[in-house]
């Protein structure tokens, strides 16, 4: 576990690269904080599917977060990014294969866990959050569930569906942070009804459902600045 050569500062952000070694596998990721280091808020950021750990959108709300002096961190999930082979995860029908390949929901957990304990050792517990849409949300609410250091997540675009639909069934109501739950109204990948379902399966009694018009990629942008509102508010308190 450490740091690797992949640092770059810009427009007042220092981004410095890591890597892990959990179960056997490299899990690479990549940590944001603002450019004078004084971050005392965490929020981790979990991708979509498809992606990786610096696709434009959790890249830009890595600097919205460092912009308030909060750190950011992602890892690729299982088969994507660095950890992909070929192009599996373009293929839905490949998908469930792929996450099984990267350990299924308990390789992701330690991958996720590895993470966290790495940046804590490296730069000290602090209040932590979580933001993730989509498999964001097929990592998220399972390290929400189980890890008690989040203290609040922004989840959505994800129900009870996908290839670890019953570890988010059955984990759905150990999730007792607040949380804010997106839904696309017009989702073609993930069926409206299952995002519902999945929702008031959480146990939290913080919970608030944010449904908008539009697909599952057609998140309005006030959502999304609306969440990072969201995690820094409740963050700092």
């Amino acid at each position: 576990m450490s740091w690797n050569n992949k640092n770059v500062s810009h427009d007042g952000v220092e981004e410095r690269g890591f890597e892990l070694q959990v179960n056997k596998q490299t899990i690479p990721g990549v940590y944001w904080t603002p450019s004078d280091k004084k971050a005392d808020r965490l929020v981790l950021l979990g991708h979509g599917g498809s992606t990786h750990k610096k696709v434009d959108y959790i890249e830009n709300l890595a600097f919205a977060f460092s912009n308030r002096g909060i750190a950011a961190m992602a890892i690729d999930g299982p088969g994507h990014g660095e950890r992909a082979k070929g192009g599996a995860t373009d293929d839905p029908d490949s998908f469930a294969k792929v996450w099984r390949a990267g350990g299924g929901n308990d390789g992701m957990l330690a991958d996720w866990k590895a993470a966290l304990d790495f940046i804590e050792a490296e730069e000290g517990a602090r209040p932590t959050g979580w933001w993730g849409l989509s498999m964001g949300t097929m990592m998220g609410l399972p390290v929400t569930a189980t890890d008690s250091r989040i203290r609040i997540a922004l989840l959505g675009l994800m129900g009870t569906w996908g290839p670890n639909k019953d570890d988010l069934t059955r984990l759905a109501s150990e999730v007792t942070c607040p949380v804010r739950f997106l839904v696309q109204w017009d989702d073609e990948i993930v069926p409206r009804d299952a995002c519902l379902e999945l929702y008031d399966a959480l146990g939290t009694r913080k919970k608030t459902l944010h449904g908008n018009p539009g697909k599952h990629q057609q998140v309005p942008e006030f959502e999304v600045d609306g969440s990072v509102d969201y995690l820094d508010r409740y963050l700092r308190s």
